[in-house]
C-alpha cells in the first residue's frame, strides 16, 4: 500500500467541516464526501475546541488550488487501491473468483 503525503487544509476548509459535523452529520459521512481521513475531522474537532484551530505553526499558507491537489491525489491513492483489491487476474486464482464479477 502506497502512503499517502500529509495533507494541508485551508482553515476555511476545515471550518466548514466542522460546520457539518456540529450539524449532526456524522464524522464518517463528511470525511468520506471531502476526501480526508476520519481523524483528521476529530483532530479539528479538539483543535477547536483548545483554540488552536487557525494557528500557523512555522509554514506558508496552502493555497486552494494546493488544497485541491492535495485532495485529488488521496481520492487518486485511494482509487488506485480499490482498484488492486477488484482487481482478479484471469488465470492465477481463477477459483477465488467465480463468485465475483472480474
Amino acid at each position: 500500500m502506497e502512503k499517502v503525503p500529509n495533507a494541508a487544509y485551508t482553515l476555511e476548509f476545515k471550518l466548514e467541516a466542522l460546520r457539518r459535523v456540529r450539524g449532526g452529520e456524522a464524522v464518517r459521512r463528511v470525511a468520506r464526501e471531502i476526501g480526508v481521513p476520519e481523524q483528521s475531522i476529530r483532530n479539528w474537532v479538539k483543535a477547536e475546541a483548545a483554540g488552536k484551530l487557525g494557528v500557523v505553526v512555522g509554514g506558508k499558507p496552502i493555497t486552494p488550488e494546493q488544497m485541491e491537489i492535495s485532495r485529488l491525489r488521496a481520492e487518486n491513492a485511494r482509487l488506485k487501491m480499490e482498484m488492486e483489491i477488484h482487481y482478479c487476474p484471469v488465470n492465477s486464482i481463477r477459483k477465488f473468483c467465480n463468485s465475483l464479477i472480474c
